[in-house]
């Protein structure tokens, strides 16, 4: 059996709060918690009403930045990231999910110096937190805003670099859902899995994700999963549904979609 979370993102404009109470109302018991929506509502709150709830956190986002691309200095980046790694311990989250940052005005190695300057600092004080960092390539165009690991080669290179249990991946379905370097080389990802995030795609995105209910798309979600968990992964399946598809839809009718298509997909395998 699958085991899925609600990503904050897809309930955009609702609270904290909301969130909690309306995925809790519709059968879910993991949400990924984004950080701006926690501190609105207070972290401390936060973390007693997830756990009244008895909401299992399935990952923090995010930390990074570290190549100043978000205004931030270096320094105020890796203090910010060492923050949300506190916060992911008080969490018991299953990962942080770290972003380089853009490029920016840098030439790429000077951008990748940064970013591996980051993790050596990054990776002793997570270790130390029992916290797992998790790095997610981003592969459509929109991803150059956010990190520099594009490919999932270049994902799986750094983290056989860093050798830490607590340096881990993160695989997007809407982003490589219909990759066949990446499906036929499943059985390689799953030992460095720390999250699978589900969305469908009915077209390639421009400038901004755009993630259509699940089922709605081209991709073959039913099939992946099932061979993922297969495969011997039994983490989360993390649901972030955005973009132009969805935005329009009452967040209620989107949970119920989700929850209706996930029931369906585990009564099938």
């Amino acid at each position: 059996m699958a085991k899925f979370s609600m990503n904050q993102m897809t309930t955009l404009r609702w609270s904290f709060e909301q969130d909690c109470f309306r995925y809790r109302e519709a059968g879910l018991s993991a949400i990924h918690v984004w950080r701006d929506k926690l501190h609105d509502f207070g972290e401390a709150k936060g973390a007693i009403l997830l756990e009244e709830l008895g909401l299992e956190v399935s990952a923090l986002s995010w930390a990074g930045g570290f190549t100043g691309s978000d205004g931030r200095n270096f320094k105020d980046a890796v203090a910010d990231a060492k923050h949300a790694v506190d916060l992911a311990q008080e969490l018991h989250a299953g990962c942080l999910i770290v972003y380089s940052g853009a490029r920016g005005g840098h030439i790429s190695k000077h951008a990748q110096r940064l970013f591996s300057g980051a993790l050596e600092k990054l990776i002793p004080y997570a270790e130390a937190h029992g916290v797992t960092l998790a790095i997610k390539p981003i592969r459509h165009k929109y991803g150059s805003d956010w990190t520099l690991v594009r490919r999932m080669t270049d994902a799986l290179q750094l983290i056989d670099i860093i050798d830490s249990q607590r340096f881990k991946l993160v695989l997007d379905l809407y982003e490589f859902g219909d990759q066949a370097e990446v499906l036929d080389n499943l059985h390689l990802l799953v030992p460095y899995l720390a999250l699978v995030q589900v969305g469908d795609r009915g077209c390639e995105p421009l400038e901004e994700p755009n993630r259509c209910l699940l089922g709605d798309g081209h991709l073959s979600l039913n099939a992946t999963i099932s061979k993922l968990i297969q495969l011997g992964y039994d983490g989360p399946f993390d649901i972030e549904l955005m973009g132009r598809d969805v935005q329009q839809l009452e967040y209620d009718h989107l949970l119920a979609h989700s929850m209706g298509y996930l029931q369906a997909m585990n009564s099938a395998t």
